[in-house]
């Protein structure tokens, strides 16, 4: 096999649900982009009239946003859901813009804020880097960036009332909107108001991420964005994260982001004693997996899941054998440093999850109080796997082929971290 097998010719859509099916076919009789407007004047005057707020910052995000906005208009392919929902997604990250920007105007010392040795979770998506954030996000030396406060970040959370905000409620409502739209979505992925998100969602109104072609078949945002000083985009993280943690911080942050992968030396630049946490998995399973994954998140928006043609480094084999082996090199190279990241395996995460996190936390340093070893516990016992059902789809990895041909590929990335095979 000359090429990686496209998992992505062989993924199919759930059914929709009745009534999304019949609302998407009426939007299909109307002039939706007149209905639903996406353009940049419109929702940038709508963000600033919610909000009562005018200043945006630096005008360095604009041009970003201009051509996102374009090319969805060109490429997505957006059905009438999908304008609705992406209309009401863009409003939501132009007014956190505008409130995290008026904060800063009027405290300025929100800056002098410092983030000390965070620790992200990077590695291929589903390698158990979700499960992973949500089992440590129970200890309490650690402070991460739930649902609720991405989404709303305005007033700045405190400590006192982090857990009965009502703005968890608000937030569980879009999520529960996402439940009724795509119902096989809870069997795959943690969802909900209160649960810690990727960095990925938190940068959203920074409009330059690798984040909108995992949403959008936007395949001209790939040469976009890889032309970009994605330093602007790690600007935004390390101003959210001060403002976040202003009235409520812990020792540390714990941060998570499978796309941060390709850009580790650039997250050094700005949090230059940074700690990571790897996760590996059988890349053959966690490559099905993201796809299937994908297919689902792209089917919220368009009737073309696949029909742009993007993520190509993040589903086919030579493309993510090749992040690895650049991580392989900054380690080697000292970019990465001894003590400054741990490896954590899935396989022996699933053998006994506590021990494997014991592990990670010994190589970086971390301490494993009592506290935090009951935290994780009873979130474990109250979570098993599968509780929500398991979620069935075709898997690339079961044709001998594929099977015969990926292991060549990863034999280099699974010797080096010592990766079991799975099934």
């Amino acid at each position: 096999m000359s090429q990686s097998f496209d998992r992505r010719e062989i993924w199919e859509p759930e059914k929709r649900p009745e009534w999304l099916a019949r609302f998407n076919a009426l939007g299909a009789l109307m002039d939706i982009k007149s209905v639903v407007p996406l353009d940049e004047e419109s929702l940038i005057s709508h963000a600033m009239k919610n909000t009562g707020l005018s200043d945006f910052g630096s005008d360095n995000w604009r041009p970003h946003f201009s051509m996102l906005l374009k090319l969805i208009e060109e490429e997505a392919k957006l059905n009438f859901f999908g304008r609705l929902w992406t209309r009401s997604d863009f409003l939501t990250y132009l007014e956190a813009r505008l409130h995290i920007v008026d904060a800063y105007n009027k405290h300025p010392e929100i800056d002098n804020e410092v983030i000390k040795e965070p620790v992200f979770i990077v590695g291929f998506g589903r390698s158990g880097t979700t499960i992973l954030h949500e089992i440590l996000s129970h200890d309490p030396q650690f402070r991460s960036v739930q649902r609720w406060e991405e989404l709303f970040p305005a007033p700045p959370p405190e400590e006192a009332t982090y857990t009965t905000d009502p703005r968890i409620a608000k937030a569980q409502g879009l999520v529960d909107v996402i439940q009724q739209v795509s119902p096989e979505w809870n069997k795959m992925h943690a969802w909900g108001g209160n649960i810690p998100v990727e960095d990925i969602e938190f940068t959203y109104p920074a409009f330059l991420s690798e984040v909108w072609p995992l949403g959008f078949q936007i395949p001209s945002w790939e040469p976009y964005f890889a032309a970009q000083d994605v330093g602007h985009h790690f600007a935004w993280h390390k101003k959210t994260l001060k403002y976040l943690q202003w009235k409520y911080k812990k020792p540390y942050w714990l941060l998570k982001n499978p796309t941060h992968l390709p850009r580790l030396p650039k997250l050094l630049e700005f949090y230059p004693d940074a700690k990571f946490i790897f996760t590996h998995r059988d890349p053959i399973t966690s490559g099905d997996s993201v796809v299937n994954v994908q297919g689902v998140i792209f089917y919220w928006r368009t009737d073309d899941a696949f029909g742009g043609g993007t993520i190509d480094e993040w589903v086919l084999a030579d493309a993510r054998a090749k992040m690895w082996d650049d991580v392989i090199q900054w380690i080697e190279k000292g970019i990465i440093k001894p003590g400054s990241y741990a490896n954590f395996l899935y396989h022996d995460f699933m053998t006994d999850p506590i021990e494997a996190i014991g592990r990670a936390y010994k190589s970086l340093g971390l301490p494993m109080s009592e506290e935090g070893r009951k935290g994780m516990h009873d979130f474990l016992e109250a979570h098993p796997q599968g509780m929500h059902g398991k979620h069935k789809y075709k898997r690339a990895g079961d044709i001998e082929e594929v099977q015969s041909d990926e292991r060549k590929k990863y034999k280099r990335y699974q010797e080096y971290f010592g990766i079991p095979n799975e099934g």
